[in-house]
């Protein structure tokens, strides 16, 4: 048995229910720090709304969580014993077509955006469009902003050239924090050796994926998503991998459409011979609920991984990451300048 007390668990993307009692589990697992989605198709106003009610989340349960906008930040959710949440959104809806919003947001402390969701927007591809044409002008101001500010580019739901050109333009690292490899589990929504590749080149984290289509579903054994885990490691390094298992914990159903479809779409092909799922998906039995997240650790043990590099995978990569990727770049060249 490996023991976690001491590690920092973080979870680069969750889309949940919040409340107490979930963060209680978070907590109960030995989580730090969770990435927690807070915007998909809103706009600018709608997005306003999202952050002020995390802003009152932050306040009514102070005695548990905290927010994370900087690495120190995650640091002292550690060593204080709060859950650090770092708020982000899976689309650039947001920012509509004003880049002067990239900075209003990162100020208000969304850290994390990922350029598209499941729907081709102003900046690029989804991975289900038919066609990617790659990053559009717009797009690329938007990453230079994004590189600019200290905000943090995610390529999850992107199509292969959109990831690619923001791999190819992108100054900073980049994240892709919840997908798998393709080649292992095949779908629309994990990532080519290609993409992978270049992720590894550009010095960025992929936060590997416990959500069931991105998976063999509910049947999937801990082994074999630890076996997963190993031989993305072998492709990538293990400084490239991390945990974001994209869980959906006490989501509605209506949301589960809206969620998938947006404001116009009818339908998406989630491969597998599926076109779409009447509800929620389930989970494997050794990750239904938070409390599960040691399960992980002890998995990548019993593979014979060591402590420092489980230790890697279960937070250390993204704690690495988020600590240089959350600073502005002026920052950056600050700290380069007293070296």
């Amino acid at each position: 048995m490996i023991d976690t007390k001491d590690m920092m668990i973080i979870d680069a993307l969750e889309l949940s229910n919040w409340d107490r009692d979930f963060v209680l589990m978070l907590q109960k697992g030995g989580v730090t720090c969770v990435h927690a989605c807070c915007g998909l198709w809103e706009n600018a106003r709608e997005t306003l709304s999202k952050v002020a009610g995390w802003h009152r989340f932050f306040e009514e349960h102070q005695d548990l969580v905290m927010p994370v906008k900087t690495g120190e930040d995650i640091e002292t959710a550690k060593a204080v014993g709060k859950l650090g949440i770092i708020l982000g959104a899976q689309n650039t809806s947001a920012l509509e077509d004003e880049l002067g919003l990239v900075s209003v947001f990162n100020e208000l402390g969304v850290k994390i955006m990922q350029l598209t969701y499941n729907n081709q927007n102003l900046i690029g591809s989804s991975c289900y469009e038919e066609v990617d044409p790659g990053l559009s002008r717009y797009g690329k101001n938007v990453i230079r902003e994004m590189n600019r500010v200290g905000m943090v580019i995610d390529l999850s739901h992107v199509g292969t050239k959109t990831s690619l050109d923001t791999l190819a333009l992108s100054s900073r690292p980049v994240a892709i924090t919840h997908a798998n490899p393709d080649w292992i589990y095949p779908t629309k929504r994990n990532k080519s050796a290609e993409v992978l590749a270049a992720l590894r080149e550009n010095k960025g984290v992929l936060g590997v994926c416990a959500y069931p289509h991105l998976i063999n579903g509910a049947s999937t054994t801990l082994e074999e998503f630890c076996d997963m885990i190993s031989q993305t490691v072998e492709f990538m390094g293990v400084d490239h991998v991390g945990i974001g298992t994209d869980l959906t914990h006490n989501m509605s159903v209506d949301f589960l459409a809206w969620m998938r479809m947006g404001r116009w779409t009818h339908e998406i092909d989630y491969g597998a011979g599926s076109k779409s799922s009447p509800g929620w998906p389930e989970w494997p039995a050794w990750f239904q609920t938070p409390v599960d997240f040691p399960n992980i650790a002890q998995g990548l043990a019993a593979r014979g991984m060591t402590y420092d590099e489980v230790s890697k995978i279960m937070g250390g990569n993204w704690y690495r990451f988020f600590s240089e990727g959350f600073k502005a770049e002026k920052e950056l060249e600050k700290c380069v300048s007293l070296t």
